[in-house]
């Protein structure tokens, strides 16, 4: 039976945190908000962990997760090349709602799904998803609903799509809406696995970063 944790008073922060750490070791599922949605969180390098992900939300192996990360140099350790204009956005965006697809490392021992050698990564601007992913590392994280419907914006939304198919869920109340967007609108995701080849960065879902601001910072190196 799933848990939940109130993460807005201390001790229950400290209880969900350490119980969300051990699931996670488990390879069981965890419900954590981050700064544009609530996100169902496995760990990205157990195999199994990610396909009980996918089964929860009802999606298969050719929509992979993205990866939540802690900072930049964990950039550095999943992606193969990380060009100077994904560089530019990190330091202008992380944390924040930006997810960059970039070219995998090949070495690394992990199962996502059909992602064609590419990994999706982002650092949330959320403090309880930065701390847990300071202490257990990268996480595969999507929306937490079920394929199809809205994202959830609060823990009661979440737990009404996934119920027990989770093991613990951690409240910090409603996400805030991003001024300009509709509740639900997940981060701006561009795809960089072309500039190494000549190619441009091409913005492939348009999220809580307009689309100008991404413009601003690679110039003419985007194709929107």
């Amino acid at each position: 039976m799933a848990s939940r944790y109130d993460c807005t008073d201390p001790d229950g922060l400290l209880t969900g945190m350490r119980l969300a750490r051990a699931a996670l070791g488990r390879g069981e599922l965890v419900v954590v908000p981050t700064d544009t949605v609530y996100g169902l969180a496995a760990d990205a390098f157990s195999a199994s962990a990610v396909q009980r992900l996918l089964d929860a939300k009802g999606r298969t192996r050719q929509s992979p997760p993205p990866v939540l990360i802690p900072g930049p140099p964990t950039l550095d350790a999943l992606a193969s090349e990380v060009p100077q204009q994904v560089r530019d956005l990190v330091d202008e965006f992380w944390p924040g709602g930006l997810t960059v697809i970039l070219r995998a490392q090949p070495s690394l021992d992990w199962d996502l799904g059909e992602t064609r050698g590419t990994v999706a990564l982002r650092m949330p601007d959320s403090r309880i998803a930065l701390e847990l992913l300071q202490e257990v590392g990268p996480l595969a994280v999507s929306s937490a609903n079920s394929t199809g419907d809205p994202a959830a914006m609060d823990v009661d939304a979440a737990e009404r799509m996934l119920g027990d198919s989770v093991s613990v869920y951690l409240d910090g109340g409603p996400i805030e809406v991003h001024d300009g967007f509709a509740a639900s609108t997940g981060s701006t995701i561009v795809d960089a696995t072309g500039l190494s080849t000549g190619g441009k960065l091409t913005i492939v879902r348009h999220g809580v970063i307009p689309d100008d601001e991404i413009a601003r910072v690679v110039g003419a190196d985007l194709v929107a």
